[in-house]
């Protein structure tokens, strides 16, 4: 199988997993690298592919948005556009070495997130009898940092997002889940702004177009099965594929 349909598969699978519930980054940086991009490339190269699916999905969600307990939609959009370009900006002037070292590290900490996040939501909910009711500022200022590192880095910033959300304001992940998409759309779309303009993402456009059509087509799909597919099975997909990523990009390091 060609480098190009295996990233176009790839492609399909990360969108479908940002669409419903994460993760997508496990799967489109390693298919890039894989294809023989160097890593900061490919993170960019991932974030600019990904963005059309993000916006499809986005656009399936539109009438499901709701607002993250009081603060503003708007507020909370501008701060992820700031941030992710923030994050876009770090990883374009860090040393390249920087960004390889510090890949495996990132897939680990996405992961222990993935695995622990919601039992230390839950947790924390429990012990206090009540969710902790962070303030309009709090929320922002959380977003502010999950949209610096959703620039840099990405990977499963959009469970990160969730688990916050749950423990500061006890909202629902089906319902965050809209606004979920929507933010981490702004992030990228930020991101791939300035990646577009100082990156060379544009380097290998065959492989950027495959994962590009790849990520719309399962973004689409995957936001319309959302409410279809078991919770417990996706879960266990994306963690798979976390635990499997990491283990591999520490055994390349």
């Amino acid at each position: 199988m060609s480098e190009t349909v295996l990233v176009l598969l790839a492609g399909v699978a990360a969108g479908a997993l940002n669409a419903i519930g994460g993760g997508g980054t496990f799967v489109a940086l390693p298919a890039l690298v894989a294809a023989g991009l160097p890593p900061v490339t490919a993170n960019a190269s991932s974030t600019v592919a990904l963005v059309p699916g993000s916006v499809a999905s986005a656009w399936v969600y539109r009438r499901d948005l709701a607002p993250v307990g009081d603060t503003s939609t708007r507020a909370l959009t501008t701060v992820s556009v700031l941030g992710g370009g923030l994050g876009a900006g770090l990883l374009l002037a860090l040393p390249a070495v920087s960004f390889d070292a510090a890949v495996p590290w990132l897939l680990a900490f996405a992961t222990v997130v993935l695995a622990f996040g919601r039992r230390v939501s839950r947790a924390v909910s429990e012990a206090r009898g009540h969710a902790v009711g962070m303030s309009p500022r709090a929320v922002l200022l959380g977003q502010f940092l999950l949209a610096v590192y959703g620039g840099y880095f990405g990977g499963a910033v959009g469970i990160m997002m969730l688990a916050v959300w749950s423990i500061g304001l006890g909202l629902d992940t089906s319902t965050g889940n809209p606004m979920r998409v929507a933010q981490i759309t702004a992030i990228y779309l930020s991101a791939t702004g300035l990646f577009l303009i100082a990156s060379d993402a544009l380097g290998a456009p065959r492989l950027l177009v495959a994962m590009l059509v790849g990520a719309v087509a399962g973004g689409v799909a995957g936001a319309r099965i959302a409410r279809r597919l078991p919770a417990w099975l996706l879960r266990a997909v994306i963690l798979t594929t976390a635990v499997t990523m990491t283990v591999l990009y520490f055994v390349r390091g």
